[in-house]
């Protein structure tokens, strides 16, 4: 909410607005005074990494009368302030809907009381409001994720990999118990990010008889050598019938049947609490200078609306459609109509409830399929590749195909490390970072024969790559071998993973969001390191190759004065501003800056060169200090996106690559040589697709590993005008107006 809170001030700043803070939400709003205060840009310094809001929160019982928010009218006109930003759940801004449909009524009865004149009736007629929905269940229709979800999962994560080893130490059986009173998102991809072995949630109730069930599946992964099981449970599970089921019922069961030690852990409010993670700041910062234009924009005729996101865009949808279908979703539930409630909580959280089944336990074993389909990765490791590997590990085994792993890339292929695998020889990979099955940087081209000779002895129809750049140019080298090699002819699929995001065919590549979080923690801790020291920038250089994803949304999300990337190309009267900028800065109660340098963004301007000028322009000003992050941003276990990103498109890889093998297997072989045989997997806006490579080969700079258009370069405005670089707001580009309604729901969302 900070982030938020930081990102409305300064955008509304920006376009020449007054700004206030409301101090205790609504109740601030009734009580007036000292709660409503003007704010400036130094008002929201250094809160982008608190968690919890700085201006506070309050549930409050007089805004739900009338004469409670008739007081709150009354405050807003002594201030002039006809534009509202409020960031809460739904309860909060179906309140701020009622304030604004009776506005103008309040407005009389002020005046028929003598409290105000009828001049500034007229002047302040009409209230805009926006919308930010800051909830950490997640459960607002319409929008794909909340202000705080993100957040709330890391925390949950990190819980449960705590849990896991102390679990698999004893020999234990855990019951976590998340949040989620009527929602079970958090439940649902917690559990598929750790791959829990049951799961409740009040949108799926369990069948009559699970207790005989949930057993019985416990004791057979403890025979087949597990050392742990995990059970999640939403807090507002339910069975058929509406009775609650309780983490403590659960347990009882559990030892009564299974005499298995067993523990409760209720995680509680530790959800709602710590450092916000990248995602969210990002999303934040981004909604919150989207409420600022719809504000702008806004005319009496226009319905209160909610700022949200849509893939990696921002929409403005109308605030009471979002509510009735949240309301609708409740009532579903209420009147048991559970899939009828699935479905309406939209199509992701029907994939990831659907996904969870297929990868939580092994079924009875297909029928074979005949087809043969090894896994591998290539490049440098990125957190994510191993649940990606686990999941399409299962898949493939579900689908019948005899599934092999290779160990070090196409080196590894080359020299037949390879061997088969089974179900259970993936479990607990999801949260490990790294590659277990070993990577290496080496391209098709300097062993072609070898891998044809291992693609042969071995039958191998379809290659799964899970890598970086190099997976991608490999790939592609394959593909262009196959008119002198048949063994090529065979279906091929790149899953992107690597921190530089640098694949072409994808907006977001395994790992990255893993490094983001990594420098993000990293650079928290060097700008808290000057608190006590007065006046000091520090110089901090990022990975990426020549991709300034890293440090671009690193900077965002920490809330760097600037961030010097190869896409962006700067000279040194750019450099001479920036120094300026900081020298102003430093003159201001902010006494310190922050600088992120992509490693490969310029020839010449190296980081030691950036130190050196800082040093000598800000002498007797600030002085300067380097930090290089290095590989600290490729190590670390997986964000709960990664590990979720990661498995889903493990299990859309191998489906995409059985429908196709399938589709050419003619007369006892697979022969596949059209384009559409080897692509990329990727999300692209909101969904998933793939690319064949021969096509993304026109869009990609192979001199410098890029592809030629990045999506997030647009977010470089965002970060220049939230570290108060005066730029012209014709470049902004405001999000549309979009409806919510069932169909718009059930559309594929790719995540």
């Amino acid at each position: 909410m900070n982030a938020a809170v930081r990102a409305v001030t300064r955008m509304g700043l920006y376009v020449g607005a007054k700004v206030f803070l409301i101090y205790e939400g609504y109740e601030g709003l009734v009580e007036g005074g000292e709660n409503i205060k003007q704010a400036n840009w130094l008002s929201v310094s250094n809160i982008i990494q608190l968690g919890g809001t700085i201006i506070g929160s309050a549930r409050c019982k007089a805004f739900t009368t009338r004469e409670g928010r008739l007081k709150a009218a009354h405050n807003l006109v002594q201030h002039g302030i006809t534009n509202l930003c409020v960031i809460g759940g739904d309860g909060s801004l179906t309140g701020a809907n009622i304030f604004r449909t009776e506005w103008g009524e309040l407005l009389e009865e002020l005046v028929s009381e003598g409290k105000i004149t009828d001049e500034v009736a007229k002047t302040y007629c009409h209230l805009n409001i926006v919308g930010l929905v800051g909830s950490i269940d997640n459960d607002f229709c319409g929008t794909d994720m909340t202000i705080g979800t993100d957040s709330a999962l890391h925390r949950i994560m990190e819980v449960i990999d705590a849990i896991t080893t102390t679990a698999q130490s004893h020999q234990r059986t855990f019951v976590l118990e998340v949040m989620g009173r009527h929602c079970g998102y958090l439940a649902l991809v917690s559990a598929l990010a750790s791959g829990a072995d049951w799961l409740f949630i009040p949108e799926s109730p369990p069948e009559d008889g699970w207790e005989d069930s949930m057993c019985e599946r416990l004791g057979e992964a403890r025979s087949r050598g597990s050392r742990l099981n995990i059970i999640i449970i939403a807090e507002g599970a339910i069975d058929w019938t509406g009775k609650a089921i309780t983490s403590n019922y659960v347990k009882d069961l559990v030892v009564k049947r299974l005499g298995f030690d067993t523990r409760v852990t209720v995680l509680g409010h530790v959800q709602r609490g710590g450092t916000p993670s990248a995602f969210d700041r990002v999303l934040s910062s981004k909604m919150g200078m989207e409420a600022v234009m719809a504000l702008l924009e806004a005319t009496p005729d226009t319905p209160a609306c909610v700022v949200s996101l849509s893939g990696n865009q921002s929409v403005r949808l109308p605030l009471m459609e979002c509510v009735q279908v949240t309301k609708d979703v409740q009532k579903a539930m209420d009147e048991k109509r559970f899939d009828e409630a699935i479905q309406l909580r939209g199509r992701s959280f029907e994939n990831n409830w659907n996904i969870y089944k297929l990868l939580a336990h092994q079924k009875p074993e297909q029928k074979k399929s005949n087809f043969n389909i090894a896994i591998l990765n290539v490049g440098a490791p990125a957190a994510g590749m191993n649940a990606a590997v686990r999941s399409a590990v299962r898949v493939g085994i579900c689908q019948g195909h005899m599934t092999f792993v290779v160990n070090d890339g196409f080196e590894g292929l080359s020299k037949g490390q390879i061997r088969e695998v089974g179900w259970h020889d993936v479990a607990g990979w999801l949260g490990r970072g790294g590659s277990m099955l070993g990577t290496k940087r080496t391209l098709p081209k300097t062993c072609m024969e070898k891998i044809v000779d291992t693609i042969r002895k071995f039958n191998i129809q379809a290659l799964l790559v899970v890598g970086g750049f190099e997976a991608y140019e490999g790939v592609l080298q394959l593909v262009e071998a196959r008119g002198q090699y048949d063994e090529l002819c065979i279906i091929m699929c790149v899953i992107p993973a690597t921190i530089s995001n640098n694949v072409p065919g994808t907006d977001f590549s395994l790992g990255s969001d893993t490094a983001v979080n990594a420098a993000m923690e990293s650079c928290d801790r060097i700008k808290q390191s000057a608190s006590g020291t007065k006046r000091r920038v520090f110089i901090v250089e990022t990975m990426g190759g020549y991709c300034g994803y890293l440090s671009t949304v690193t900077g965002i999300a920490v809330g760097a004065d600037a961030a010097y990337v190869y896409e962006e190309p700067f000279t040194i009267h750019d450099l001479k501003a920036n120094v300026e900028h900081l020298t102003d800065k430093m003159k201001t109660d902010i006494q310190r800056g922050l600088v992120l340098r992509n490693e490969k963004c310029h020839e010449h301007y190296t980081t030691e060169f950036l130190y050196n000028l800082y040093s000598s322009e800000g002498k007797g000003i600030f002085d300067c200090r380097i930090n290089v992050l290095g590989h600290l941003q490729q190590g670390g276990a997986p964000t709960p996106f990664d590990r979720n990103y990661g498995t889903k498109l493990g299990v859309k890889a191998i489906l995409w690559m059985s429908d196709k093998l399938k589709e050419v297997y003619r007369k006892g072989r697979v022969f596949a040589n059209d384009t559409n045989s080897a692509c990329v997997i990727g999300l692209k806006r909101k969904t998933v697709s793939f690319s064949p490579v021969t096509e993304l080969k026109k869009v990609t700079d192979f001199e410098h590993r890029l592809p030629k258009e990045q999506w997030w370069l647009n977010l470089r405005l965002m970060l220049k005008m939230l570290a108060h670089y005066q730029i012209s707001l014709t470049e902004y580009v405001s999000g549309k107006m979009e409806h919510v309604t069932r169909r718009t729901l059930s559309i594929e969302k790719g995540f």
